[in-house]
């Protein structure tokens, strides 16, 4: 029988309501909120919310979180005989092997990629991905490996890449496929998206697309090591190996759940748990001594606050046993949750200028966003289309007035574009007389995007703004083109 989610008030599983709308305070405070968020406890949802427009139905990128699914990949295969944990990675790829192999590069083996103990000296990510030409697997054996595997630890998403590439060639699947009868089907995971190199072979360490319940239900897999209702999934002996620490990434400076041990594709964390996390506040966090999973998405730059937050207010918040009902907190915290947004943004309907520049373009000056060319177009009631020009094309985007407007679009959304037909909503408004501000929320990625194209006698400026992914804002200028 196929384990199922149910619904459970928090208190009914030892977790006051109240805790959790501390926890969802803190991070709208630390961090402007979180995508999703949901909390297990005993098999159960105790808590879940979603900031609207992102909602339950819809797959998120995981970007790194993607690696630990990965790994399983790895686990199974070995599980079948199909490989081991020793095996040397040249072993793997005689035709993309180089004709000199160094000693370090001789030693690396699969428990190296699997624990980001390479030998690698910074991430070999940037030279293997750096053109998309077929052929990783061989720009990654030609990189110096200036350590002896197992002595130095950097994290190196290249590394995942090629454990997706030797499961590729075992099996003659993709990750995808390997995974789609032997974990996604039982789990109740539809065939997700995974992005791909030029040879299908999916790119590992990051790229798949889930929702956030089917995290959830990959962390409760992991902390019922492996057993999903009567089937043992994953064994459960490799999942007490993926989760403990192989690795000491002591060496690397930063934030203290980073710093705590690295496993086969997984975090060890403060307090006895363990995760899988991606960029930008993808997350899978298993708590053992608590019985409990958080699966959480967003969009953020601060990674460490979600978890302080976690640890502070939820984790020694859970009580061994269920606590006494309250259904005044338990509103409150009902409310509260279905409350959760991500704001449209605002601004008057029309403006005096609208009929005036509308479908005028303006020709850009080189910039940061990629853009060449920016206007507005604006129709019957006032409806606006934002019109975006990159080097390939014109991208032309319905915009809502006060309200998000979904459509989708191919449009590059971050520095590792697979040209995926991603949903995105967009809001506008003019937020002075001469100033139109577009809010686009790429809502199956951490993006939120916003332009303000403000119109001088000369031409505009143009300014883009990313919640993540670029640094800082990209001012640009503008002057009109020619029309015909």
């Amino acid at each position: 029988m196929a384990q199922t989610l149910t619904r459970v008030s928090p208190e009914s599983v030892g977790i006051p309501s109240e805790a959790v709308a501390a926890f969802v305070e803190a991070v709208q405070q630390k961090v402007g909120g979180l995508h999703s968020f949901m909390l297990l406890r005993h098999g159960q949802v105790a808590a879940e919310g979603w900031w609207a427009p992102y909602a339950p139905q819809r797959p998120h990128m995981l970007f790194s979180l993607s690696k630990s699914f990965a790994a399983t990949a790895v686990g199974l295969a070995i599980e079948e005989g199909r490989l081991s944990l020793q095996d040397p990675v040249i072993s793997f790829f005689p035709e993309e092997t180089p004709s000199r192999v160094s000693r370090n590069l001789a030693a690396m083996t699969v428990h190296h990629l699997l624990s980001m103990n390479t030998g690698h000296h910074v991430d070999a990510s940037a030279e293997t991905f750096k053109r998309m030409d077929g052929n990783l697997v061989r720009r990654f054996l030609r990189i110096p490996v200036k350590h002896k595997p197992g002595s130095w630890f950097v994290y190196n998403t290249a590394a995942t890449y090629i454990l997706s590439a030797i499961v590729h060639k075992l099996t003659g699947m993709p990750l995808t496929a390997y995974l789609q009868p032997r974990l996604f089907d039982p789990l109740g995971i539809a065939p997700p998206l995974w992005d791909s190199d030029p040879l299908g072979i999916n790119m590992g360490g990051f790229g798949l697309h889930l929702t956030t319940e089917d995290i959830a239900r990959f962390g409760q897999l992991f902390l019922q090591e492996g057993r999903w209702g009567d089937r043992q999934l994953v064994p459960a002996d490799w999942i007490r190996t993926a989760h403990v620490a192989h690795s000491d990434n002591s060496n690397q400076p930063g934030n203290p759940d980073w710093q705590q041990g690295y496993g086969y594709q997984m975090w060890v964390c403060r307090h006895g748990a363990y995760r899988g996390d991606g960029a930008f506040g993808q997350y899978c966090v298993v708590m053992p001594e608590q019985d409990a999973v958080l699966a959480a998405t967003s969009g953020i730059r601060d990674l460490q606050a979600p978890l302080d937050a976690l640890w502070e207010l939820l984790l020694p918040a859970m009580a061994p046993a269920a606590l006494p009902e309250d259904a005044a907190a338990r509103q409150g915290l009902r409310a509260r949750l279905e409350g959760l947004s991500i704001p449209p943004q605002q601004g008057q309907a029309t403006s005096p200028i609208a009929e005036a520049v509308s479908g005028q373009m303006y020709d850009l000056e080189e910039n940061a966003a990629g853009l060449t060319r920016v206007g507005i177009r604006v129709g019957a009631r006032q409806r606006v289309t934002l019109l975006l020009r990159d080097r390939k094309r014109t991208w032309r985007l319905p915009v809502g007035a006060g309200q998000w407007a979904e459509s989708s679009t191919r449009m590059p959304l971050s520095a590792r574009d697979f040209g995926v037909e991603e949903p995105v909503l967009l809001s506008g408004g003019w937020t002075s007389p001469d100033t139109y501000a577009v809010q686009l929320c790429a809502v199956g990625t951490p993006f939120l995007r916003s332009y303000a194209l403000q119109f001088t006698e000369a031409g505009l400026t143009l300014t883009v703004a990313s919640n993540v992914g670029a640094p800082e804002p990209v001012i640009v200028r503008g002057i009109a083109a020619q029309k015909g």
